[in-house]
């Protein structure tokens, strides 16, 4: 039997040792971030995604163990555990393979075969399932199990109860169920029809069927939607007699005179107990493949929208747009705090509006506004041809940008918005967070339930917790890959950082409040309820400008301090040049030396080397600079305005298993689907590109009665 380590190395094609120090730093409490970031040397720099993807693997390989020791336990008690039993059950790869063994082992609840059993039947099924030559009719072995005390009275009621018997024997043979479980996953279909006459959004499921080795995960989470609404009625469909045929081969013996007998039981086992377990076993395991594909896409969808450059240093405008209660308007300054706010009513009327253009000019003039974030939500469309009238107006440089509201609302009646913002309504709290949104997505969005942030499909039908352990494990390597200023932070930021809990991180808020501003990293231990341990994971991840010590604005950790002014003084260089930047081509200087060689000399490996050199040429540096700028516009086209053939730059917003959602600045996002992505074949479009990417498309189709837009990104003529 492979160990588990021989099994995560052989699935991730990894070295067994780098999977062995894996596991080991994870079970001394090491957080996934730090090991990423910190202890390449001991796993073959692995990324934080593929380190998450190992500790869910061994969590399952852990758990089957658990379970493979439990069942070998519990038939053992049975007296039954025989040696080839047990190396069938080390060997079982999948539980379903190893409840599949246990299945003729497990406490049953009581079942026609048990009431079978009972009356004595047991030993007449046994004969006829051994299907001698010589043996006498069924009917003639029957005669002798007739007992009306034990309540078998005729030789019908005998042999009813012996196919009982060998219905559930069969039902329960492993190696049967496993050799119709690939034949109907190969073989099989998933099909579905109207429940009802009416209408619904799953009308293209009223008359649908695909085989299951080629369904999509959105098709079969929409058929599970559609099922339980009681729009459709889903169901496996398997060939039956193909199935029979597989069962028969096993269990029949050609020439005895029970054959036919122990072949009726066969067919009655298959279509009474097999196939429904099998049909909702597939049914489950499709699912838990769909929700697994979903889940995974909403992480693809939700890191590139964490990781969206900010626009910093400016004062900004955040619009909540909406109809009845107006629109909602706050003012920030270049660090995110409040310095107006209002409401005003663009969308009652021309007067109104003018009223509204009015009021915001007047707030733009007096604060020096740069840029205004507008939510994309209810009445965005209105707020946005209003904005754009006003800087037309103002003749200025002022710009804006269509900011996702998506969780907003959630965030604003939270209990940590109202903790930050007592003073005001709960409106023009959605409005700041836009804004921030707009100044630093990262930091506002930590603040919101990752499962509010709508960049994925059907979350609400995955399973919670695995969706929201798998989000928050994206949201915490997006903070801990950028860092956090530990002196501007707030608590929902530093709770995201390794090491650190809910606890701490507000302790950490709570001694600046009380001490001032942290001056150096060594100064984080003296919060309290944060010790060695808590230290060690996320000192590398915070950040504090405001200290001399210049390691302590970058990723460099504590722990390689020594190390790095090792590296400097070697190239004739110190912390001071760092501090200047003048430190020239650090990178061309240790590769004259030689990358090995220098690292031997500091004291660390290679790879922690490489990541020492990056800092220090660029201190404090933010990875998402990196990236390419927010779309900032100044004017505005109408869905009117658009005409075949017109190409158009515009940000992905969503992407999703057929297709990438695109924001054109018509308010409407337009649709490419799969299949106009590019000109070679994809599985996915999270294949070539994320949310947040800017891309040149050309418009395809547009119904403006249903507010469609068909776009394309494949040969764009200019």
């Amino acid at each position: 039997m492979e160990s588990i380590t021989q099994i995560l190395a052989r699935e991730l094609d990894k070295k067994p040792e780098h999977i062995e120090n894996v596991i080991a730093l994870l079970d001394e409490g090491n957080t996934v971030p730090f090991i990423a970031r910190y202890r390449k040397e001991l796993h073959g720099a692995m990324d934080d995604t593929a380190l998450r993807t190992l500790v869910e693997r061994l969590e399952y390989l852990r758990s089957l163990q658990e379970r493979r020791e439990t069942i070998k336990k519990t038939i053992e008690e049975q007296g039954k555990l025989t040696e080839d039993l047990a190396a069938a059950i080390d060997d079982a790869a999948t539980l379903a393979a190893l409840e599949d063994l246990y299945r003729p082992y497990k406490p049953k609840r009581r079942t026609r075969a048990t009431v079978a059993r009972e009356k004595g039947l047991e030993p007449l099924a046994l004969l006829l399932f051994a299907q001698e030559r010589d043996s006498a009719a069924p009917e003639i072995l029957a005669e002798g199990y007739v007992d009306p005390e034990k309540g078998v009275a005729s030789v019908e009621e005998a042999l009813a109860g012996a196919s009982d018997i060998l219905a559930e024997r069969i039902s329960d043979d492993a190696e049967i169920r496993r050799i119709l479980r690939e034949y109907i996953a190969a073989a099989g279909s998933v099909s579905s029809s109207a429940a009802k006459e009416e209408d619904s959004v799953y009308r293209l499921y009223y008359d649908f069927s695909e085989k299951i080795s080629r369904i999509k995960g959105h098709q079969v989470l929409a058929l599970n939607r559609g099922e339980k609404e009681d729009f459709l009625n889903v169901s496996v469909i398997a060939d039956r007699d193909a199935c029979l045929q597989r069962i028969r081969r096993k269990v029949l013996i050609p020439g005895s005179p029970s054959m036919a007998f122990v072949r009726a039981a066969a067919d009655d086992a298959f279509d009474r107990l097999i196939f429904p377990s099998l049909e909702r076993e597939m049914r489950s395991s499709l699912t838990d493949a769909a929700n697994d594909g979903a889940i995974h896409n909403f992480a693809l969808n939700l890191k590139p929208l964490l990781m969206q450059p900010p626009v910093r240093g400016k004062v900004t405008m955040g619009l909540d747009p909406g109809y009845k209660n107006g629109c909602k308007v706050a003012v920030i300054d270049a660090t995110g705090k409040v310095l107006d706010t209002s409401v005003v009513y663009p969308t009652f009327g021309e007067s109104r509006k003018k009223e509204a253009i009015r009021i915001l000019s007047s707030l733009i003039r007096k604060h020096g506004v740069e840029h205004i974030a507008i939510g994309n939500g209810t009445a965005s469309r209105e707020t946005e041809q209003m904005v754009v009238e006003m800087l037309h107006e103002l003749h200025g440089a002022q710009s804006y940008a269509i900011v996702n509201e998506a969780g907003a609302s959630v965030y604003s009646v939270s209990k940590l918005a109202a903790e930050e913002f007592p003073e005001y309504d709960v409106n023009l709290r959605s409005a700041v967070s836009i804004a921030r949104r707009l100044q630093d997505p990262l930091a506002e969005l930590v603040k919101i339930d990752p499962m509010a942030i709508g960049v994925g499909q059907y979350q609400h039908d995955m399973p919670q917790a695995k969706l929201e352990e798998t989000l928050n494990g994206v949201v915490e390597d997006c903070v801990n890959s950028v860092g956090v200023d530990i002196n501007t932070a707030s608590p929902s930021l530093l709770l995201r950082v390794a090491g650190l809990t809910r606890t701490t991180a507000k302790n950490i808020v709570t001694y600046r409040e009380e001490n001032g501003a942290f001056t150096s990293r060594k100064q984080i231990s003296k919060v309290p309820k944060l010790g060695p341990k808590a230290f060690e994971q996320c000192a590398g991840f915070l950040r504090i400008p405001e200290s001399l010590q210049v390691l302590d604005n970058t990723a460099v950790h504590p722990e390689s301090y020594a190390a790095a002014e090792k590296l400097l003084a070697l190239c004739r260089l110190s912390l001071d040049d760092v501090k200047s930047g003048s430190i020239g081509d650090l990178r061309s200087i240790v590769e004259a030396i030689g990358w090995e060689r220098v690292a031997e000399e500091c004291g660390v490996g290679t790879p922690t080397l490489k990541d020492i050199v990056s800092e220090l040429l660029r201190p404090g540096r933010d990875p998402r600079d990196d990236l390419p700028p927010v779309v900032l516009r100044r004017d505005v086209l109408d869905i009117r305005d658009l005409k075949p053939g017109m190409v158009l730059m515009g940000t992905v917003r969503n992407v999703i298993d057929f297709g990438v959602f695109v924001d054109i600045g018509v308010h409407q996002d337009g649709l490419v689907h799969i299949s106009r992505i590019c000109d070679r074949f994809i599985r996915h479009p999270s294949e070539v590109v994320s949310v947040g990417d800017v891309v040149k498309v050309a418009v395809l189709e547009v119904d403006e009665v249903k507010h469609r837009i068909s776009l394309t990104m494949k040969d764009i003529k200019e």
